[in-house]
């Protein structure tokens, strides 16, 4: 169990804190950074800003938080979000932490919709180490489909699966929707999922966000697939399991290099993951905060002396979806 402190510096017995609802104090942090460079073509400025905002408000958290995986092999730079760093304030339970700051920076800096901020908390050793991988293979179906998908559709035909879906939900494959992100390592399975009779949700980025759609029963999408950040994955499955949907992944190496790191750091390139060996237990807490308006969550609003966000606060142990609205002061 997370067991936070239940006293006060002086001795007085007080309510120990709901993890995931300091947690969002970290999502909203990145995301109020994020949105001041909407629509400013700046990535980098937009990342940087996010990061070191949302590695300040987990250093205030009464934890002794370690990052898991970080996104320095994917973006190759450095951040105070890297994986192992520390965070917290030492004080507290330990912690796994898993983060994103900004999940879609370039729709951030196109001014495009659906970025988000987000974060997870678990026990230690819940979340699976991805070590030197940066890239996995991913599928995400929501809970009416869960029991339908078993690790083979990682591999079957896209119309296989997408006809599996189709059955699960009570629909025609003309109508399920496969959200994916545009790159041109998909360009085949665009194809195929075309060629299958069923509607492709493309998008320039936000996986996670595209996993949340996927999972969610009440979302327009029905599917996600394709091959993302191995450290978006492990978040994605974080909320994948708190929404009661299943998620398949696999290591997936985009490079020589890549590939041979993981061989060298004993990573099994064929072992097909679903989300109870990515994310154990049932201690699971994640938010996500929306920085740009999308399907998800609204982005962030500015009002000349106050700035509204949304966030959403996911409890796997009981099943609860928070939905946050904040009015902040504006400085």
């Amino acid at each position: 169990m997370i067991d936070y402190p239940s006293s006060n510096k002086s001795g007085k017995s007080v309510l120990p804190p709901h993890p995931g609802l300091d947690l969002v104090r970290a999502t909203e942090a990145a995301a109020l950074a994020a949105g001041r460079f909407m629509g400013l073509a700046d990535r980098h400025g937009a990342d940087h800003a996010a990061q070191d905002a949302m590695a300040a408000a987990l250093d205030l958290l009464p934890m002794k938080g370690q990052i898991i995986c970080g996104e320095e092999g994917r973006i190759g730079g450095h951040s105070p979000l890297d994986s192992q760093s520390n965070v917290g304030t030492g004080k507290g339970p330990e912690l796994d932490v898993e983060v994103n700051a900004i999940d879609g920076a370039g729709l951030v800096a196109d001014g495009k919709s659906g970025a988000l901020a987000v974060a997870a908390f678990a026990p230690p050793g819940a979340l699976w180490r991805p070590g030197p991988a940066v890239y996995m293979d991913k599928l995400v179906v929501d809970r009416e489909v869960a029991e339908s998908i078993g690790p083979e559709a990682l591999d079957a035909p896209p119309g296989w699966t997408l006809a599996t879906v189709a059955r699960a939900k009570g629909k025609d494959v003309n109508d399920v929707v496969v959200f994916m992100v545009d790159r041109p390592r998909h360009k085949q399975l665009i194809h195929d999922i075309r060629q299958a009779g069923a509607r492709v949700y493309l998008r320039s980025g936000g996986d996670i966000a595209g996993a949340l759609l996927a999972a969610d029963v009440n979302a327009p999408v029905d599917i996600m697939m394709g091959i993302g950040g191995a450290a978006e994955g492990l978040m994605a499955a974080c909320a994948v399991k708190a929404l009661g949907g299943s998620m398949l992944g696999r290591v997936a190496p985009q490079s020589q290099n890549e590939r041979q790191a993981c061989l060298d750091g004993g990573v099994d390139l064929e072992r097909i993951l679903r989300c109870n060996d990515m994310v154990q237990g049932d201690e699971v807490y994640f938010s996500a905060t929306g920085i740009t308006d999308g399907l998800v969550l609204h982005g962030v609003r500015y009002h000349g002396d106050k700035v509204d966000t949304e966030s959403m606060v996911l409890r796997y142990e009981t099943g609860t979806r928070r939905i946050i609205q904040t009015e902040h002061r504006a400085k």
